[in-house]
């Protein structure tokens, strides 16, 4: 049965959702039954996934804090899902209360949650754009993001564990809609993207797609080289692509406390020319 939100959303409280999943994994709250069955179903072929998923997170606040630090004050944030803090706009705007973010998701959950998404500071600006990745230009031309985005200047596009969600059918999908957005941005522009792989353990990643297939969510994990693809045209940024974990870490013990096959997921930060 589905649920309504307060607001009149249609929370679909029956079905797995992929934000409140890996809400779960976070160690939200926002999640349901569905989620929690379909989740623990995860963790019985790959109990790393907790791991993966918090070592993703903390990839996305590192990438957000180096760019501000390096001089990006516009973000969007496509496939935000449900705003666990620090979201992005409180690191961005932790380094430069100036920063203005714009976060995308079409999730209904996530539009019943996106308030928390527009708490700014006084100088910046945040924004929500309830969008489907698979409309790059519907994104682009969001009368929201164009409020709050001068796409003339430097945009810090952010895809975190979100392609893996776009499957190609034989068509190369994933890769036009990134594409459509690289063309999208000015030189200057940076592209931070997280995507799990198969390639350390490919018979339990094709587990976690039968079981999100199942649920009605279709993956299609990609190997490094179609990972590469996305930033073509683009300056990787030091140290190139890395799992999510060995990207730049905080700390240098940080890079080895889980294995390859625990992280599953590539990271990297590339620059328009």
């Amino acid at each position: 049965m589905s649920e309504q939100s307060a607001s009149g959303v249609d929370l679909q409280l029956d079905r797995a959702h992929s934000a409140r999943i890996y809400d779960y994994f976070l160690g939200g709250k926002t999640n349901f039954l569905a989620d929690r069955m379909a989740a623990g179903r995860v963790l019985g072929v790959f109990p790393g996934a907790l791991v993966a998923a918090r070592i993703n997170r903390e990839f996305m606040h590192r990438a957000t804090r180096i760019l501000t630090e390096s001089g990006i004050r516009q973000f969007l944030d496509i496939g935000t899902g449900i705003p666990t803090p620090p979201n992005l706009h409180e690191i961005a705007q932790s380094v430069a209360p100036d920063a203005r973010v714009v976060y995308t998701d079409n999730d209904p959950i996530v539009l019943a949650h996106a308030a928390a998404l527009l708490q700014s500071t006084p100088e910046g600006r945040t924004a929500y754009v309830q969008a489907d990745a698979h409309d790059p230009g519907g994104i682009m031309a969001a009368p929201q993001l164009l409020a709050a985005l001068d796409l003339t200047r430097p945009v810090g596009l952010s895809l975190n564990a979100l392609m893996h969600f776009v499957t190609d059918d034989g068509e190369g999908r994933a890769h036009a809609i990134v594409e459509a957005l690289k063309d999208a941005v000015p030189s200057g522009s940076t592209l931070a993207m997280t995507h799990a792989t198969p390639d350390f353990a490919p018979e339990v990643m094709a587990g976690i797609v039968e079981i999100y297939g199942a649920a009605g969510t279709a993956l299609q994990f990609r190997t490094r080289a179609e990972f590469a693809r996305f930033f073509d045209g683009w300056e990787l940024l030091e140290p190139g692509i890395t799992l999510s974990h060995q990207w730049r870490p905080d700390r240098p013990e940080d890079a080895t406390h889980v294995t390859d096959a625990e992280a599953a997921c590539y990271a990297a930060i590339a620059r328009k020319p």
